[in-house]
Order: structure tokens, then sequence, then C-alpha cells
């Protein structure tokens, strides 16, 4: 049970060899996962004008501010939830779409049976759960890759994702996003020996890793256009799972990987032979992805994540979290939310 669930115990999982039998054990568990999908609702509740007013939000948003563009807080239940609560026998699940290979986020810990799911994501998923469906494992979970997070949501195969999933404005033309529920920013991981020292000129002539439909890729992507990252920088090495960037580094297929810290700092701790370089250059958050539709999940997250922030966040952090990113969490903790977005 959830309650039950002790903290992995995993350490040294450094070395191209441990890693590729990780990405074999990813790659099996997502060929396992269940295939049946439970028919799904669009729970809308109103006509296109909601679409479009929606598209018109995302054209005037700053990313600076994309995180406030979310939905008051809410028990209440609306047409989406209902036909969660709708489905029967084993189905009545919450199904949501998670990562199964980051370190301390959302992993499958080989050391407990039937490799359970664990990490701070997932965490927050049985929260969810335990509030719409009474149940905190009355989850399905499906692994599904980075570049996948959005149309797994607009194609109803999922309810949600909760992924280590930046808010920005691009994304809120796309799907909808609770309120943050967790702060970080992007950095290069490098080999310790490496002669890159951060998010400057040292990367110039380097082969850089991001994952695909990344927020790291369009950073670097939009840096390099206007010049503050070196034009001979090379981006082209994108992959399905941020995790593939550190096989690729650790197989010298690249010189250095970006990501979001929080994630490059569970690498480093899986991998001893790797490490941060430089500070964070960027500020971001991470929320739950829904359909734009889904007005009253939204609302219903939103109001999970007042009193998980209150209780349970911490605790989460502790467990997950404080070996690797500091046993001082207010770096990582968002601000208190704003709910701008009124429909």
């Amino acid at each position: 049970m959830y309650a039950a669930r002790a903290r992995a115990s995993l350490r040294g999982w450094g070395g191209v060899g441990a890693m590729a039998v990780v990405c074999a054990l990813a790659l099996a568990f997502v060929l396992l996962l269940p295939r049946t999908q439970a028919a799904h609702q669009g729970g809308s509740t109103s006509g296109p004008g909601v679409a479009d007013a929606g598209q018109a939000r995302a054209d005037s948003c700053e990313d600076s501010q994309a995180q406030n563009q979310t939905l008051s807080p809410s028990g209440a239940d609306g047409p989406t939830i209902d036909a969660v609560k709708a489905r029967t026998g084993a189905k009545r699940k919450l199904v949501v779409g998670v990562d199964q290979n980051s370190y301390h986020w959302g992993y499958r810990n080989p050391n407990t049976e039937g490799a359970e799911l664990e990490g701070f994501d997932i965490d927050l998923v049985h929260r969810i759960a335990q509030d719409i469906l009474g149940d905190p494992d009355a989850v399905q979970f499906k692994a599904i890759p980075t570049s996948q997070r959005i149309s797994a949501i607009q194609d109803g195969r999922v309810d949600m994702v909760v992924r280590t999933m930046t808010i920005t404005c691009k994304r809120l033309a796309d799907v909808a996003f609770s309120a943050p529920y967790f702060k970080t920013g992007q950095q290069v991981l490098a080999p310790k020996s490496s002669s890159v020292t951060g998010y400057d000129d040292t990367l110039a002539h380097k082969k850089i890793c991001t994952a695909s439909g990344s927020t790291a890729y369009s950073k670097l992507k939009a840096d390099r256009d206007k010049g503050s990252l070196p034009a001979s920088a090379d981006i082209s090495t994108t992959v399905p799972n941020q995790l593939d960037c550190l096989v690729r580094l650790q197989l010298g297929e690249v010189d250095a990987v970006v990501t979001d810290g929080a994630l490059a700092a569970s690498q480093a701790a899986q991998d001893p032979t790797v490490e941060l370089k430089g500070k964070a250059f960027t500020t971001e958050y991470y929320g739950v992805a829904m359909k734009k539709d889904a007005t009253d999940l939204v609302r219903r997250v939103n109001r999970v994540l007042v009193d998980y922030r209150a209780s349970g966040w911490q605790a989460s952090y502790d467990t997950w979290l404080s070996a690797t990113l500091g046993k001082d969490s207010g770096p990582s903790k968002p601000p208190a939310p704003q709910y701008l977005r009124t429909s």
C-alpha cells in the first residue's frame, strides 16, 4: 500500500552497462503496460469559444507569468471528474501519464515487488487519486516519453500528465495546467573532467543532448539563433526520454546535457563521474497538465495542491530529493499560487 512504501535504496547507478540495463528494463515496462484504455469523455462544458479564448490567452502570455494562468481551486465535481468516477471495476482508476526512468521523480524501483513506481511525482499522483476516487492506489500509470506528453492528453490516452512538465505559454495553447508544484531551472550536466564550466562559451564546439519537445531544446535553439549561445554548439542530438541523454554522455556520443537542474541532480546521483556545471540559467515551474476544457479537473487538482503544499509536499521532498537538491527545500518551493485564468 501507499502508506507502506519505503524509500528506494539504490546507490551507484553509474556506468554505461548499468544504464543500458535500466534503459532496457524501462523499454520492457513500456511494452508491458496495459494497452486497453478506458473510454474518455472530453468533459467540455462549452463550445469552441473556450478554445479560442485559451488561444488568445496563450498568445498574450509571457513565460515568466505562465505559471499563473490557471483556474481557482474548487472541490466540486464536473463532467470530467464524473466520467472518471463512472468507470467501473478494474477500470475505475485515474489514468496518469508519468515517467518511469527519472530517478527520484518517477522511476521503477527494482528492489520492490513488481518494480513499483516511486518518486516525487508519483507521490503527488497518489494524493490526487485519493482525493478524487478515495483510494491513493486507484491509478493506472502510463509511461510516456517527453515528446508525447501533450499528445497523450489531447488524444485522451490519459486524464493528466504528472511528469516534471514545465508550464510555458506555448504549451498553454495546447493543454491546461494546474498551479505550479515545483520550481527549478535549466542547468548543464557534463563529465567532471570536462572543460565545460556552465552555460557559457565553453559549450563552443561541444555536442549537447536534450529531450525532444523539452524546454531545454527550445532555450538552446533560441539562444543560438540570437547569438547568446556559441554558433558552433551542436544541439542536433535529441532523444525521446531525458535519461537517454545521460546514456549518450556516458558513451561519449555527446559532451554535455542540458535539462532541468532537479533532474540533472538526480542523474548526477546515479553516475558519480558527472556533475552539474554552473548555475541554473532559467526559472521554470512544474505543473500538472490536463485537457484544456477539463476545467473541473483543473480546479480540483488546484484544490488538492493547496492541501498538499501545507501537508505532504515537504515530506515527499525529504524522502526523494533532499539527498540531491539539499535539505533546504526553499529554492524548490513554488511561489504562492495566483489564479489568473477565469474560464
